[in-house]
């Protein structure tokens, strides 16, 4: 897509997003350490009689093109990603002054000693269309939003242990089972999901040892289609983790209001304590309520992840 009336370096902002940032991108079927862009064939979502037959269907292209996955680590939980003023993403794309695009953000927040995030960059080359789904997604309020917000897993190579683990878990409503925190600012939406907010999810991810580097996972994003005229269902965008070696984290500045990022050292590449995506399927199948009641609160995370 052109911007008009703009030279041809300052519409290359999407390839200078798509070249950085702490995780490469890499081969859909060969990468390692890495991410790609899995079809969205791959996925099952609600099929148009869904509600009367409960039939799903593969999901046909995404809505959003993806542009990045940045894997980062700081003193303390990042939130509202885009907002910051050294987000690589937003900087190219203030660069290129390219207003008809919009930018739509995941940031999966990973509790720990040092706190991490995967955050999952997407974009809207054209205006999204009013009343769509994803329009509501961004303009109606938190309990629309977290009535409706949903991840797909799938995963792709990895031990038996952990295709079992997930396997059950294949979808889950995200803003029932944990917090969720969403920012609207200009020309960007963000969605910042605190795993920590479930006592058992984050028991879970700090307990599961070392299953990442040797795990595949495609992850899609959707805004749940409830009603007979919103089916089928539309994958926001997807991402595919190939193999992510946890010490690979870029290490951000903690952000002190109206001041510029810290500046942080350079410093050897440690793991994130007990972070693991094999696991992350079951985390968030698990309720943010807490966890004296075991079987209880399974059963009900359980019918936000089927």
């Amino acid at each position: 897509m052109s911007c008009p009336g703009f030279e041809p370096a300052q519409l290359d902002w999407k390839e200078e997003v798509l070249r950085g940032g702490s995780l490469p991108r890499v081969e859909l079927e060969t990468g390692v350490n890495g991410w790609s862009s899995p079809p969205g064939n791959l996925f099952q979502v609600r099929g148009p009689n869904y509600l009367s037959k409960k039939q799903k269907i593969s999901a046909g292209e995404w809505l959003l093109k993806p542009l990045g996955v940045d894997w980062l680590k700081s003193g303390s939980r990042l939130d509202d990603v885009l907002g910051r003023p050294d987000n690589r993403v937003m900087k190219a794309f203030k660069s290129a002054n390219c207003l008809k695009n919009f930018v739509f953000a995941v940031n999966l927040q990973v509790p720990g000693r040092e706190p991490h995030s995967a955050v999952f960059y997407f974009v809207a080359e054209d205006t999204i269309p009013a009343g769509s789904l994803l329009y509501r997604f961004i303009n109606e309020d938190d309990n629309f939003r977290n009535a409706r917000f949903k991840i797909v897993n799938r995963i792709v190579k990895g031990p038996w242990i952990v295709k079992a683990t997930v396997g059950n878990y294949a979808a889950c409503l995200l803003g029932k089972a944990l917090t969720c925190r969403y920012v609207r600012g200009p020309n960007y939406f963000e969605v910042d999901v605190d795993i920590g907010s479930s006592a058992l999810a984050s028991a879970i991810l700090h307990l599961a040892l070392g299953y990442v580097s040797s795990v595949t996972v495609d992850m899609a994003f959707l805004v749940e289609a409830q009603a007979e005229e919103e089916m089928p269902e539309r994958i926001v965008g997807a991402v595919r983790i190939s193999q992510m070696e946890i010490g690979s984290a870029e290490r951000v500045g903690n952000i002190t209001a109206g001041e510029e990022p810290e500046k942080v050292p350079p410093t050897e590449a440690a793991p994130a304590a007990g972070f693991q995506w094999s696991k992350l399927g079951k985390g968030l199948s698990l309720r943010k309520h807490g966890h004296h009641h075991g079987k209880v609160e399974a059963k009900k995370a359980e019918a936000n992840c089927k």
